[in-house]
């Protein structure tokens, strides 16, 4: 296994850091207006007032609701769609609301969940016209909190909510909630990106990567464009499926455990949910000499400290976080050469690069201790993943206002889904 240098982790994060800069000057000035949010119906603005008989402009509008049950929190999104025939639909508005705790923290009492999920639900109500509730499909899809949770108690959980959409006015079919595998989550933020970009328009229409830095996992998907790469990737990588009357071939795959506090936890010592040997007490070179903190992790709290002043501290860092990622990354053929958007952590990390360096006097092991061992993860896992240390990508929390999330395309997936049945 080759040893990144240095100068790729450095290199790296130089890149980063321009594109960073790129990306939001870039979808700051220059939005396509093809696909640009009307004025009137930005994220944020009044998503029913005018809602006039779509006849009288000759357009429809479509609604589709979406609950992204995290870990920390359930989410809703509710899009509204403007349907022209023969065309890809465009996204008229987006209405957003959050709430806390997350789905998995009434494991033990499921009936607890329901106040958060008809709140939710009100909104959606408000959101939508009344004469269409019935045709608005309504859908949850769970993630890494309740995936972690014992079979029977995330069913319980998933049970109460389907109650309560079935109670609802919307439209609630027995797939309308679920736990949404890794795969599907690349394969819904890769079209969420491409939608919003224009890729996903025509036939011919380029598209690009999409890499999603999680907490707990983390996710690949692309088009390829060598016959060569669908054939010789493992069978279980490559998916197809139709989007607006065209039908797309994507390389993805989603790591479990290797999203960046999971991966985080692993290289300084730890056992997720178990402290090693009893103790919570981790010590590691990837933190900042004579460190010495406390994190919390899937309930644990660690006593961490940095090793002694005088040791190396990139290389040994470097050391640990390779034989994490030994022999558990696929390098995907193609990806030296092809564009690709990354967001999640990748982008967060790439905001906080102004304080990044591994053993200088001047970083502040206080504000930042594991920015270091982050970024060192991030240049390790990119280069394992296949892609060269020069490698550009272009970082974005959102494009056109909207979030660079699974949840949009997990909305389209689910109405073409329902255009079969």
């Amino acid at each position: 296994m080759k040893r990144p240098k240095l100068a790729g982790v450095f290199l790296f994060v130089g890149c980063l850091l321009a594109y960073l800069m790129f990306v939001k000057r870039h979808y700051a000035v220059s939005k396509p207006e093809a696909y640009r949010l009307p004025p009137h119906h930005r994220a944020g603005s009044d998503p029913i007032g005018d809602d006039r008989p779509a006849s009288a402009a000759g357009q429809s509008f479509q609604y589709g609701i979406m609950f992204d049950a995290g870990s920390t929190g359930t989410r809703i999104h509710i899009f509204k769609f403007q349907i022209e025939e023969k065309e890809a639909p465009q996204l008229a508005h987006e209405t957003f609301r959050a709430i806390k705790p997350g789905l998995s923290a009434y494991a033990d009492d499921p009936d607890k969940c329901a106040s958060g999920i008809v709140e939710l639900l009100e909104v959606a109500k408000s959101s939508v016209p009344p004469p269409i509730w019935n045709i608005t499909p309504v859908v949850l899809k769970a993630t890494a909190g309740l995936r972690l949770l014992p079979g029977d108690k995330a069913n319980h959980l998933l049970d109460r909510v389907r109650a309560l959409f079935l109670e609802s006015p919307f439209l609630s079919r027995d797939d309308s909630v679920s736990i949404m595998d890794g795969t599907d989550e690349g394969i819904s933020a890769w079209i969420t990106v491409n939608f919003l970009i224009g890729g996903l328009h025509s036939a011919d229409s380029p598209t690009v990567g999409m890499l999603d830095l999680g907490g707990g996992s983390t996710q690949i998907t692309f088009s390829p464009q060598d016959e060569k790469t669908i054939q010789t990737s493992p069978i279980d990588y490559i998916r197809s499926f139709q989007m607006f009357n065209n039908t797309h071939t994507v390389y993805t795959h989603s790591y479990l455990g290797l999203g960046l506090m999971s991966a985080r936890l692993t290289v300084l010592g730890g056992v997720d949910a178990s402290p090693l040997g009893g103790s919570t007490e981790l010590v590691s070179p990837c933190l900042a000499p004579e460190y010495s903190g406390s994190w919390e992790h899937a309930d644990v709290v660690y006593t961490l400290k940095g090793q002694k002043a005088g040791e190396p501290v990139y290389e040994a860092c470097l050391t640990k976080v390779e034989k994490v990622l030994y022999r558990k990354v696929t390098k995907a053929s193609e990806a030296a050469d092809i564009d690709f958007y990354a967001f999640s952590y990748y982008y967060d990390r790439a905001v906080d690069l102004g304080v990044i360096v591994c053993s200088s006097p001047s970083t502040s092991p206080l504000q930042s201790p594991f920015l270091c061992l982050d970024l060192v993860y991030i240049s390790v896992l990119l280069q394992e993943l296949g892609f060269p240390p020069h490698k550009q990508f272009k970082l974005a929390r959102t494009i056109n206002q909207v979030e660079t999330s699974w949840a949009l395309g997990a909305t389209f997936h689910y109405i073409e889904s329902l255009k079969r049945h």
